[in-house]
């Protein structure tokens, strides 16, 4: 299963999304594609912040089908292990990162974004980014 990142996800909001990118998401099964209830809140806050409420309808058409993913105790207790191990090594993520990453681990799943290098910091996280033309 893959979990689709809010980069992603706005890709595939673009009037002209990366062509691979969004013929690698439509071959998956819709069985197989998954967001975060996070990213949901990420992009209607990005669409309520620049009072363009046409940006959410059209991340909820372009997501029509995915799964989401709730924020659930599992992710909570993965979420303050991952999040103590960071601190500690001096390394800390944003709140709706290390929430998403939570989330991920707690499904077993993949998380496609196109900032590898900063999910990378998660122990045992599985990142793939889809979003360059060589992915």
């Amino acid at each position: 299963m893959i979990v689709l990142d809010t980069d992603a996800v706005s890709n595939l909001m673009r009037p002209r999304p990366s062509p691979e990118f969004a013929q690698r998401i439509e071959r998956l099964p819709v069985s197989e594609r998954t967001t975060t209830a996070i990213t949901i809140g990420e992009l209607a806050y990005g669409a309520a912040r620049a009072g363009r409420p046409q940006l959410y309808f059209r991340a909820k058409e372009v997501l029509e089908g995915t799964r989401i993913l709730s924020f659930d105790e599992a992710a909570a207790e993965l979420y303050a292990n991952i999040r103590a191990h960071l601190e500690r090594a001096g390394t800390r993520l944003d709140e709706p990162d290390l929430r998403i990453a939570a989330t991920v681990l707690a499904h077993g799943a993949t998380l496609i974004t196109g900032n590898v290098r900063h999910f990378q910091r998660v122990p045992g996280l599985a990142v793939e980014n889809w979003l360059e033309a060589s992915a």
